[in-house]
């Protein structure tokens, strides 16, 4: 079912899920409508079953609309229905890279920006206060002071969920600070993760920077302190529509291993054994994962969604021709991404 356009889409500056589409669909030159707050229910339109997520009307099989969420398989049916300045890179092996690189800024990523926000005192206060303002812009200062505390006292409670805790907080910390100093020197080389023109990579990183790099003051006087280059990035990234493409400005697959080894060394460091854990205490049936991730102990609720998100990588893995995935191979050789695919 072919999509008209305006595309729909419900979400909030707050979420780096939204952020993430919303500079997607500027570069592509999709035209969209973004609801905020209660505009969706005013327009008859269906509620997503996460409501969290930024969330798309899109037809389905039949016809019919329905609330659609979940950023990276929202971007392939984009990519499939629009042409023009795609996001995604034609050759398998260097697709299958960027699958892997957004997965972890989606995933890993995201647990630093969950930490910071709502782990320290300056960070509580700052996304309490504001957040409760964008889908209640209007309402009296006595109902965002109550709703302050009801977002803060509802994420704070959620913090298990992404794994933050004392126990777990000096290994998020420390692969923030790692990861920026890495993207620094990876756009100092080229603008973009994959070469000259972003790829959904670019705009998975970018999602979470709008609110580590950008918003959120622990993490953004971090990075403004030790990578200015990657927190003007990020302003950068917000709107691409000016951005020329051009197919010679994907990164070629053998050079990808000197260019991307750090990065993906960190991803093998961190969040692969991470989806590994997970894993193995979801098979064995236990509620809790426990690893040791960078040299450190870590220890959370297992994820259902981040098994779902092992399997992806390895479907991705296995759709590639012989060709393609022994370059693939040879790109992820001794980086421990390795160890995650079968």
């Amino acid at each position: 079912m072919s999509l008209s356009e305006p595309l729909r889409l419900k979400g909030v500056p707050g979420s780096p899920y939204t952020r993430k589409m919303l500079a997607y669909l500027r570069f592509r030159h999709i035209p969209y409508q973004l609801l905020i707050g209660d505009q969706s229910a005013a327009l008859g339109l269906p509620e997503a079953k996460i409501s969290l997520l930024p969330t798309f009307y899109l037809p389905d099989a039949n016809g019919e609309i329905e609330a659609v969420v979940d950023s990276t398989p929202l971007i392939r049916r984009f990519e499939a229905e629009f042409s023009g300045r795609n996001a995604l890179p034609e050759n398998p092996a260097l697709n299958f890279l960027n699958y892997l690189i957004e997965d972890y800024a989606d995933e890993w990523l995201t647990k630093a920006m969950f930490h910071y926000r709502w782990y320290y005192d300056a960070d509580i206060d700052m996304a309490g206060t504001v957040l409760p303002h964008w889908s209640n812009i209007q309402a009296p200062a006595e109902q965002l002071k109550q709703l302050k505390n009801f977002v803060s006292e509802r994420q704070i409670s959620r913090l298990y969920v992404v794994g933050s805790n004392d126990t777990t907080a000096p290994v998020i910390e420390a692969s923030y600070k790692r990861f920026l100093s890495l993207l620094d020197a990876l756009i100092e080389k080229q603008k973009f993760v994959l070469g000259s023109r972003p790829s959904s990579a670019d705009f998975g990183i970018y999602a979470q920077l709008t609110q580590l790099a950008k918003f959120d003051p622990t993490p953004a006087g971090i990075c403004l302190d030790i990578t200015p280059r990657v927190y003007a990035w990020t302003d950068l990234i917000d709107d691409l529509s000016g951005q020329p493409v051009d197919e010679a400005g994907w990164l070629r697959v053998e050079e990808a291993r000197s260019i991307l080894s750090d990065l993906l060394q960190e991803i093998g460091r961190t969040y692969a054994p991470a989806l590994l854990a997970n894993a193995e205490a979801l098979q064995a049936g236990q509620d809790q994962m426990t690893a040791t991730i960078d040299g450190k102990p870590w220890e959370q609720p297992v994820f259902p969604y981040q098994a779902k998100c092992l399997q992806w990588i390895n479907d991705e893995y296995q759709r590639l021709d012989a060709s393609s995935r022994e370059q693939v191979d040879g790109v992820l050789a001794g980086t421990g991404c390795d160890n995650i695919l079968f």
